[in-house]
């Protein structure tokens, strides 16, 4: 467990691994977010008060995608989904911190692939 969790630190960090740089996947998302992030219009509290719940979501999740798809294109809309579940408080938070955002996008990549691993395994079971 503590490998992993170096691992992921390090990789999250862009560091060196095994002679090669991370590339930008899940090991690496924080580069094209970081630059997203600063590109973009910030959205703030009392915008979002102005509108009912559900456009307060869509215009989180406006701004959330195209942050996430740069690090995860096949699964943007799954990570994009699973945060907007969270508070909007806390998304506003992820949408100004790329360092947030970076630690939500791997701990969601993470449950996408245990998910996917628990789904395998059942299949191997049924056989």
């Amino acid at each position: 467990k503590q490998w992993y969790q170096r691992r992921v630190l390090a990789m999250a960090n862009g560091a060196r691994q095994q002679g090669r740089y991370v590339s930008n996947t899940v090991r690496n998302p924080m580069l094209p977010m970081t630059e997203l992030i600063m590109n973009q219009e910030p959205l703030s509290s009392n915008i979002l008060n102005t509108a009912n719940p559900q456009e307060q979501k869509q215009m989180l999740g406006e701004k959330l995608y195209p942050i996430i798809q740069a690090a995860q294109p096949e699964l943007a809309g799954k990570i994009t989904g699973m945060l907007l579940e969270m508070e909007n408080s806390e998304i506003l938070h992820m949408l100004e911190d790329c360092t947030s955002l970076n630690s939500k996008v791997i701990e969601a990549v993470a449950v996408l692939q245990a998910h996917q691993q628990n789904l395998a395994d059942q299949q191997k079971i049924a056989i």
